[in-house]
């Protein structure tokens, strides 16, 4: 399974989205240099504010650029970045990849796929009626979250537009991606 890079975004701030970039720099332990969300330990506000010392699972906000399409389609004016992800990808199912899958990104850069982005009310900030669109059932009544994966870094690189991605599977068997 190949892909490709078709975006790279990210914010000093906590601030929804984020502006695209022509590269960015990953850091192993510790996410995207220069985004809020860098560091060993979480940075999310509200995982934060539970536990500060839990550590980061959620370094790279990974997004299938299908899922922008999909949103378009359905009246949503979205595009790269927009949803606060760093890289947004093309040609990858991330939604059905298993847990600790690993990202081979350009020439150096790997990220492990540690879960998926739970949906969350600033979506709805962003785009009324965004957060329901991201939001699905399967045949048995399972939620689906779209909403782009989570990931670590393990090996430092830059990331640029138009970069090849290689997905590596973990050994079976798979676990399913759940929310991180």
């Amino acid at each position: 399974m190949n892909g490709t890079v078709v975006a790279v975004s990210k914010s000093a701030t906590h601030s929804f989205s984020k502006p695209n970039q022509k590269s960015i720099q990953l850091r192993s332990g510790l996410g995207v240099e220069g985004d809020a969300h860098m560091g060993e330990n979480v940075q999310h506000r509200s995982r934060v504010a539970k536990n500060p010392s839990q550590p980061n699972l959620r370094q790279v906000h990974l997004i299938h650029g299908e899922l922008h399409n999909e949103l378009r389609e359905r009246g949503f004016n979205v595009s790269a970045g927009q949803m606060g992800e760093n890289i947004t990808t093309r040609g990858i199912d991330l939604l059905a990849l298993p847990t600790g899958s690993r990202l081979y990104i350009g020439k150096t850069t790997v990220i492990e796929v540690t879960g998926l982005r739970n949906p969350c009310y600033q979506l709805d900030d962003f785009q009324a009626g965004l957060m329901k669109a991201v939001l699905d059932r399967d045949e048995q009544g399972n939620l689906i979250r779209k909403a782009g994966v989570m990931g670590i870094v393990l090996t430092d690189g830059e990331v640029y537009v138009n970069d090849g991605i290689r997905v590596e599977l973990p050994r079976e068997p798979y676990e399913p991606l759940k929310p991180v």
